[in-house]
């Protein structure tokens, strides 16, 4: 975060940084965007809209050659960096890299279950807000709770990162549940992760199988640390 040191303008409807060219189209069909014109390969489905297989297929209909969905779908094989990518199919041209939650959650479970053992657990996420909350209280679409204030309000809500974790590593499917909080912060969330163990544990042996991880098999991708850090 922060001021970005680089040169950035608009020119000829183009989005021009640090001299690279970025090519900015607006359409509200996928399938109207000519991907392969702009020389894309593969292409982040980042709206939230077309969370499914068939829906975010129409980014191939442009000319991309695959796509991953930044969110939990409902039937696009899910995957984890450091969980289960290695089980990747190249025949799957449309996958998710599902929720900011669950690549949280999933290679801290998948230390513990690998050393200790998972019986059940219990999950919750501190949240940023996000555009289901409002600025300030309004009509709500579903639930009364998303239609107050996200700036005035610690807001209850469901997450689909539990299920996703089973779905990601099998060993856990139906063994985890959990529930979020939307909080007053722009960015950044944490996950408080409680489990039941199938073999005794320390406090320190859990810290220390976390710690080898982060300095081996998860390198870059879990991070360990006992300073007193905050969010921001």
């Amino acid at each position: 975060h922060g001021r970005f040191k680089g040169d950035v303008k608009a020119e000829n409807g183009k989005l021009i940084i640090n001299g690279k060219s970025i090519t900015v189209t607006n359409e509200r069909d996928p399938s109207a965007i000519k991907w392969a014109e702009s020389g894309a390969d593969y292409v982040v489905e980042s709206t939230g809209v077309f969370t499914t297989t068939e829906k975010a297929s129409a980014h191939l209909k442009g000319g991309a050659k695959r796509v991953i969905i930044s969110a939990p779908s409902a039937d696009a094989p899910m995957y984890v960096v450091g969980v289960n990518h290695e089980s990747y199919d190249k025949a799957n041209k449309v996958v998710s890299n599902a929720s900011c939650t669950t690549n949280c959650l999933a290679p801290l479970a998948k230390v513990i279950n690998d050393n200790f053992g998972i019986v059940e657990g219990l999950m919750t996420t501190v949240h940023a807000y996000t555009a289901t909350q409002k600025c300030v209280d309004g009509p709500s679409g579903k639930l009364w709770r998303d239609g107050r204030g996200a700036g005035q309000n610690i807001i209850p809500a469901s997450t689909g990162a539990a299920k996703a974790v089973g779905k990601v590593i099998p060993a856990l499917n139906g063994k985890i549940t959990g529930m979020a909080f939307r909080v007053p912060t722009p960015n950044v969330s944490v996950v408080d992760l409680t489990v039941r163990l199938s073999k005794p544990a320390k406090y320190e042996d859990i810290k220390a199988a976390v710690k080898a991880a982060s300095e081996g098999p998860l390198k870059g991708i879990l991070g360990y640390t006992d300073e007193e850090v905050v969010s921001s």
